[in-house]
């Protein structure tokens, strides 16, 4: 049975002492609406508008996603007691029916010729949710969903980013020293150039839309990707969120505090030339 997965891929802290943590997150996609809500977090997620409706039903059959928890039915939001071992039993049967039912009707949508967009709309009870997520000020996020009333599935998923955070030591950033998620040591030995660098880990976030951000490493490909988000029209920026450089202070920009993120810089000079 699948259980949400944190890890941490860039952390790091400025002069001042404000931090910067990147996580890659696999969580229940039927919890992803609450994690949603926290808008002082950075996010980039797989969309289900991009993965093959095959390569969907094969992470839902491998993955065996079903609830942490079946609470018995109360009064309020949350359950406090599970039913019964027999009870349990009885409801994954139900909860596995659902989803293979899931699978089937979204294979006969296929036939029908239905856009992938509509057809995984089916499988997302029954799948999870890959996002790359960045931020300042984790507090106000773990004190609300470590808490017991939290749903089950992401009150797992908060605890196991604060155990990966409270363990997690930060690297020391000096003024202007820039914060790179999923860039590798190989890959600061084989580019030096930092603006590259910069598109390189733009890129490799951006990739998480199609759950290939961990595939073959093709540095070019990267940095065209990077191109490809900051010049169509809109331009998709959101990856440009997680790369961002030390600040000197404990200056809040935008949603991060002691750190100024790269879309930001993009977006403040777009605005000078429109001045």
């Amino acid at each position: 049975m699948f259980h949400p997965q944190a890890a941490i891929i860039a952390d790091s802290i400025n002069i001042t002492g404000d931090r910067l943590t990147t996580f890659v997150l696999t969580y229940h996609r039927m919890v992803h609406s609450e994690f949603m809500t926290h808008r002082m977090l950075s996010k980039n997620s797989s969309s289900s508008r991009a993965i093959p409706v095959e390569k969907m039903i094969k992470l839902v059959e491998s993955q065996e996603v079903y609830p942490l928890h079946w609470g018995k039915n109360q009064k309020g939001m949350s359950a406090q007691k599970e039913v019964t071992e027999a009870e349990i039993e009885a409801a994954s049967a139900v909860w596995q029916e659902a989803r293979l039912d899931a699978i089937r009707h979204a294979r006969r949508l296929v036939e029908i010729g239905i856009h992938k967009q509509v057809v995984n709309r089916l499988l997302e009870p029954f799948s999870t949710i890959t996002v790359i997520c960045s931020g300042t000020e984790f507090q106000n996020f773990f004190e609300q969903r470590c808490h017991p009333d939290a749903q089950p599935e992401i009150q797992y998923l908060a605890n196991k980013m604060k155990a990966a955070y409270d363990a997690s030591q930060p690297q020391q950033l000096t003024t202007g020293e820039w914060h790179l998620p999923l860039i590798k040591p190989e890959d600061i030995e084989e580019i030096r150039d930092m603006h590259e660098l910069i598109k390189v880990a733009v890129g490799r976030c951006a990739r998480v839309s199609y759950l290939n951000h961990d595939g073959v490493r093709s540095l070019a490909d990267d940095v065209k990707l990077h191109d490809r988000l900051l010049t169509s029209k809109p331009a998709h920026l959101s990856p440009f969120e997680h790369v961002a450089f030390a600040l000197p202070d404990s200056e809040k920009r935008a949603n991060f505090t002691g750190f100024q993120a790269y879309r930001f810089d993009i977006e403040r000079n777009k605005l000078k030339k429109s001045a």
